[in-house]
């Protein structure tokens, strides 16, 4: 295998962020697409999964990833907000399924650490070391976006099979953040941000 592409989604039903990454054999990763399905909270809940739906079959499509990786649902406070969450995911799954490709979750320790080195960093520790592998000119906006390519990037580089082909150790830019945060026991806290569509663009 040369390179993986791998679609990552970050499941919600106001707002679900859809990343596609390249990732060769040498763990460099490239963008390939960015966005976020909204959905109107005033809709029924058949109508905003079926959005969602489409949005996600639409990337598909497009794009022809290999891959499908989930960020899995935890527990929160607000049980509405879990139920959302845990509706989106399992239309993602299915729509893999669908589609006849590979699928798996991964939990949001495990998405941090795969991207920063640090399980508990905070979403603005993620949105720049993502501008950083993925060689962006700002940070990705919104925040679900630049979650989805999280979960994207986590899959290939740890995801059991992807993980194999592409190699086990982190790049030498997650190693230096690791070493950062680790010598600085910073605490971390994980606001949720307000987002929008994204328009980022790889620096030259």
């Amino acid at each position: 295998m040369s390179s993986l592409r791998v679609l990552g989604i970050d499941p919600g039903l106001t707002r679900c962020g859809i990343g596609i990454v390249d990732v060769d054999r040498s763990r460099r990763a490239s963008l390939v697409h960015v966005g976020v399905v909204r959905t109107p909270v005033d809709a029924d809940l058949s109508t905003r999964l079926a959005a969602v739906a489409a949005g996600i079959r639409a990337a598909i499509d497009e794009h022809r990833p290999g891959a499908v990786a989930v960020e899995r649902v935890f527990a929160q406070h607000n049980v509405q907000t879990v139920m959302a969450t845990a509706q989106a995911s399992g239309v993602a799954l299915l729509i893999a399924a669908e589609a006849g490709l590979p699928a798996a979750t991964h939990t949001p320790s495990e998405v941090k650490a795969a991207v920063t080195g640090y399980g508990s960093a905070d979403k603005r520790q993620v949105q720049s070391m993502i501008a950083r592998i993925l060689r962006l000119d700002a940070p990705p906006q919104p925040a679900d976006a630049a979650d989805a390519l999280a979960i994207a990037l986590c899959h290939a580089w740890r995801g059991g099979a992807a993980a194999a082909a592409l190699g086990g150790s982190l790049t030498p830019a997650q190693q230096a953040w690791a070493d950062a945060e680790r010598g600085a026991r910073a605490p971390s806290r994980s606001p949720r941000a307000r987002v929008g569509r994204t328009d980022v663009r790889p620096a030259r």
